[in-house]
């Protein structure tokens, strides 16, 4: 998760300037999301509230998915890094719902 962000991270320091309030900061805001909501959940005792935090990590992640879509079709993205990123998450979500299929 953490290659994933600073991939992210990477890809939008050359977005348009006039995105840097919009796609730029959603597109960071909901990839660090993932990766926080997932260590705070795992910081929690109860069952329910660690589950409560993976479902917004995931949902985090289904929201980084259409932004890297919407990125690459604008041409913010190139094809490689679209196809990279994309490879990243579909990973990431693997893990996260076979993580929240045990919990």
């Amino acid at each position: 998760m953490d290659e994933y962000v600073h991939n992210v991270y990477a890809a939008t320091k050359k977005f348009p300037r006039e995105e840097i309030y919009g796609v730029t900061s959603q597109f960071r805001r909901a990839s660090l999301s993932v990766v926080l909501n997932y260590i705070e959940g795992y910081s929690r005792i109860k069952d329910k509230v660690h589950k409560n935090f993976l479902e917004i990590s995931f949902g985090s992640l289904k929201e980084s998915k259409y932004l890297i879509s919407f990125c690459y079709k604008e041409g913010y993205l190139n094809s490689v890094e679209y196809g990279s990123l994309s490879q990243q998450i579909d990973e990431i979500a693997a893990m996260l719902w076979g993580t929240l299929r045990n919990v």
